[in-house]
């Protein structure tokens, strides 16, 4: 039996799935990622691979591909673009090849992500669909008929790393972001940035989902602080609207899973979308946390 395994190497976890050629689970596992630690990161993604290839009894004959937080230089062959920067200027292909001992093939976490959305997912039927990954780091990726479009520089969909559109003044001139410039998208609405926004606020640090529970037991500061988070959402997916108008917009990452985000959003993003309305449906992933390693399993054919 061919089996298709998927890797999501993410900035804090890695996630691997073996898939049959139906797309049936056969296997799945989850380690934390190695913390600015290349070989380590290497290793521990090569022992995935045999691990599941062991679960699923595919002995040695399983495709293997993996999605990234960044990208493949189409110049050098090298990483770019990532927000785990241990991963900058390597060649992790070809590295994850030698580790593991067979082909590897890499994309984008978000481009996995809208490609397993788009497959039979929450974007399933559309022509044009946008993803969206609110995590650790924010990024987007697009599916034209169901295939991932990188674009001649790979970063079509990089959405996160424009700088957030019509800011405050109190917005200004932004935090600094690991890209070198300020006030990018991902310094709003990441993970580590709601967080970040309820202890200016409140004085008291939180991770993002226990501010999520705070709003929604009506804390006020929490309250605030996600009030916010929903504007700067839908401000920055409006120019998504503008320039690509999707037929259908996918959250994704752990921050996909605040349920009020998909009333909102949508309501908010009229006042910034050029047009008399916008109709865009915005929605939840429907594979949840393996919709990335899902993606990353379909990048070989069988």
């Amino acid at each position: 039996m061919a089996v298709r395994i998927g890797i999501d190497l993410g900035g804090t976890k890695i996630e691997g799935i073996a898939l049959s050629p139906a797309g049936e689970e056969l296997a799945r596992r989850r380690v934390p990622t190695p913390s600015g630690d290349y070989a380590a990161i290497l290793r521990a993604v090569a022992q995935m691979v045999h691990a599941l290839e062991h679960d699923a009894g595919a002995r040695g004959s399983a495709t293997v591909g993996v999605g990234i937080p960044g990208a493949v230089s189409p110049v050098t062959g090298l990483i770019k673009n990532a927000n785990s920067t241990c991963l900058i200027g390597r060649a992790l292909d070809r590295d994850l090849a030698l580790a593991s001992g067979r082909p590897v093939r890499l994309a984008n976490d978000a481009n996995c992500f809208v490609v397993s959305e788009a497959a039979d997912g929450a974007a399933q039927g559309a022509r044009v669909a946008f993803g969206v990954i609110l995590g650790t780091g924010v990024g987007g990726g697009i599916a034209l008929e169901g295939r991932a479009w990188t674009g001649a520089n790979a970063i079509a969909g990089e959405w996160g790393h424009n700088p957030v559109p019509w800011p405050n003044p109190d917005e200004l001139p932004g935090v600094p972001c690991y890209c070198g410039k300020r006030g990018c998208i991902e310094t709003f609405l990441s993970g580590p940035a709601l967080a970040r926004d309820y202890a200016a606020r409140a004085g008291e640090k939180l991770d993002s989902e226990d501010v999520v529970a705070r709003a929604n037991a009506d804390d006020p500061h929490a309250a605030a602080t996600l009030a916010r988070y929903e504007e700067r959402l839908a401000r920055a997916l409006a120019t998504v609207v503008n320039v690509l108008d999707p037929d259908v917009i996918v959250l994704g990452g752990g921050l996909s899973g605040i349920a009020r985000l998909y009333d909102n959003v949508p309501r908010l993003w009229q006042r910034w979308v050029f047009s008399d309305r916008a109709d865009t449906p915005l929605r939840p992933n429907r594979h949840g946390p393996a919709s990335g390693v899902r993606g990353a399993a379909w990048l070989w054919p069988i």
